[in-house]
C-alpha cells in the first residue's frame, strides 16, 4: 500500500504493528510476527533511517531498547515528495526518449517528415494546436474569394496578450477586400507585426522553426488564408471563414512539414518574402498606414535623406559618405539607421531593395 512512498511490504508490517502498540522492543516485534530477532533489526533500522521509528527515551534498566512509532504524516510527506520528483524526472525522461525514436524515425521514413492532412475542422485544430505551442507564428496570407459565414477564430488576440510573436506578411489584394483594413490595423494594435506584398507564392503558416503547413490543394474554401485573428473574412471582426460546400469541389488538403531541410527551405522562403515586403503601421487616427498607394511611398524625404540614400545606394563607403556630407561618420550611420527603420529593414540590403521597390529615388 505504501510502497508509492518507498516502504516495502516488511517495513509497512513492523510500522503498522507499532502503531496499534505504541511501544515494543525487537523481542516482543519478533514474537508477535514470527519473525527471528536479526530480521526485525534490519527492518527497524530501515524504518528508523526513513524517520517513521524512534527510540524510547527511558529504556527500561538493564532491559531491551524499545522503538516508538513516528507521526506518519510527518515522516512520509518527504518521502512523498522525493518519489513525485523521481517520477517527473522519469517522465521528462520518457518524454526525451520519444522525441529521440521519432527523430530517429523521421531521419529514416520519409513520411514522418510530411503529413497529409484532409478537412477543413483538421486543418483549423491543428494550426490552434501549433499556435497554443508556438513562441512565433508565421504567415504568408494570400488572396482569395469568400462569401459565407464566419467561424470565430480569435486566438491571436490571446496569444499575443501572452506574448507569442506573430509575422504576417498580407497579399495586397486580400488588403482591398471588405473590411480587411480595418481587420489587420487591429491586429496590429494588438501587437502583430504586418506586412505587405503585391503577390505571395504560397499559402503558409510556421510555428517557431520546428513545424509549418501548406495547403497542397488551392481551392476556394481554403482555410489558410489569414494570420490568427486577422483572417480574410470580410467582415472585419477578427475571424475567418468556413470553407462550405459552394466553396469547393472537395475537402482542402495541406501537408503538416516537420523538422527537415524542406522545413528551412519554407522558413528562408518566408524570410525572403518578409524582407521584400512593405511594413504596415496604424497611423495615430487608427488607420493603417503605407496601404492606399501601395508602390509610390516616397514619404516626406528630405533632400538630404534622398542624397544620403542615393549615395548608399552607390555602395559609397559611410567615412566617404562622412566626408561628402561635412558630418562624422556615427551620425551617418545614426541616419542610416534612422532610413532602415522607417523602411522596415533590417539590413542595408534591405534598405536599398526597399527604396527600389518604393521609388523613394524616383518620385517627387
Amino acid at each position: 500500500m505504501l510502497e508509492a512512498a518507498g516502504l516495502d511490504a516488511e517495513e509497512e508490517r513492523v510500522y503498522r504493528f507499532l502503531l496499534g502498540v505504541r511501544e515494543a522492543d525487537t523481542g516482543g516485534i519478533a514474537a508477535q510476527l514470527g519473525w527471528d530477532a536479526a530480521r526485525v533489526e534490519s527492518v527497524l533500522a530501515a524504518l528508523h533511517g526513513k524517520g517513521l521509528v524512534g527510540r524510547a527515551a527511558e529504556p527500561p534498566a538493564g532491559g531491551p531498547e524499545r522503538y516508538v512509532p513516528m507521526a506518519p504524516d510527518a515522516a512520509l510527506r518527504p518521502l512523498l515528495l522525493r518519489g513525485h520528483e523521481a517520477l517527473e524526472w522519469a517522465r521528462r525522461g520518457v518524454e526525451q526518449l520519444a522525441e529521440e525514436y521519432r527523430a530517429g524515425g523521421r531521419r529514416h521514413d520519409a513520411e514522418q517528415l510530411v503529413e497529409v492532412i484532409t478537412g477543413a475542422s483538421v486543418i483549423r485544430q491543428r494550426l490552434r494546436q501549433m499556435a497554443y505551442g508556438a513562441g512565433e507564428m508565421r504567415w504568408l496570407c494570400k488572396a482569395r474569394p469568400v462569401a459565407l459565414a464566419a467561424a470565430e477564430n480569435d486566438e491571436e488576440w490571446e496569444l499575443l496578450a501572452r506574448g507569442v510573436r506573430y509575422r504576417t506578411i498580407y497579399e495586397r489584394e486580400l488588403l482591398e477586400g471588405p473590411g480587411m483594413v480595418d481587420n489587420v490595423a487591429r491586429s496590429i494594435r494588438a501587437g502583430e507585426q504586418a506586412r505587405a506584398a503585391g503577390t505571395l507564392p504560397v499559402r503558409l503558416v510556421i510555428a517557431d522553426s520546428s513545424m509549418a503547413i501548406c495547403p497542397l490543394v488551392y481551392e476556394s474554401g481554403d482555410v489558410l488564408d489569414g494570420g490568427g485573428a486577422s483572417a480574410s473574412d470580410g467582415d472585419g471582426d477578427g475571424t475567418e471563414r468556413a470553407p462550405g460546400p459552394a466553396d469547393r469541389v472537395g475537402e482542402p488538403t495541406a501537408a503538416v512539414i516537420h523538422s527537415s531541410s524542406l522545413l528551412d527551405a519554407l522558413i528562408a522562403l518566408f524570410e525572403s518574402q518578409w524582407a521584400a515586403a512593405t511594413p504596415l503601421h496604424v497611423t495615430d487616427s487608427g488607420e493603417l498606414a503605407d496601404f492606399e498607394d501601395g508602390q509610390n511611398r516616397a514619404v516626406h524625404l528630405a533632400d538630404d535623406e534622398r542624397y544620403l540614400l542615393s549615395l548608399i545606394v552607390a555602395g559609397v563607403a559611410d567615412k566617404a559618405i562622412a566626408s561628402q556630407l561635412w558630418v562624422s561618420q556615427r551620425t551617418v550611420q545614426r541616419r542610416i539607421q534612422a532610413l532602415m527603420q522607417r523602411a522596415g529593414a533590417l539590413t542595408r540590403t534591405q534598405l536599398v531593395w526597399q527604396v527600389a521597390q518604393r521609388g523613394w529615388l524616383t518620385n517627387g
